[in-house]
């Protein structure tokens, strides 16, 4: 998803040069190699939250009082949202 974001390229167009040792020589693939980095460690971070989720919404599922309550809290939430909207919204 993020290689076809533009936001993404703009991002690495704009950081990973600053990294670069034209010294070195080689600044393609010193460039590629740092995005490689930033991907290996991006899978890493998405795989753990993606894991830490799975692991919350088994514990959440294993107890109707406790997906009850978080039903609850999505609730009053969405309508504390909605009332901050109301109250501070544009007075046109």
């Amino acid at each position: 998803m993020g290689v076809t974001n533009p936001k993404t390229l703009v991002f690495f167009a704009a950081v990973l040069p600053q990294f670069v040792d034209r010294d070195q020589g080689r600044v393609a693939a010193q460039m590629l190699l740092l995005g490689l980095v930033f991907n290996v460690i991006a899978v890493a971070c998405d795989s753990l939250w993606g894991l830490l989720a799975a692991t919350a919404r088994d514990w959440f599922a294993t107890s109707p009082r406790r997906l009850s309550l978080v039903g609850g809290t999505g609730g009053l939430a969405m309508i504390g949202l909605g009332v901050t909207v109301a109250v501070t919204g544009r007075k046109d």
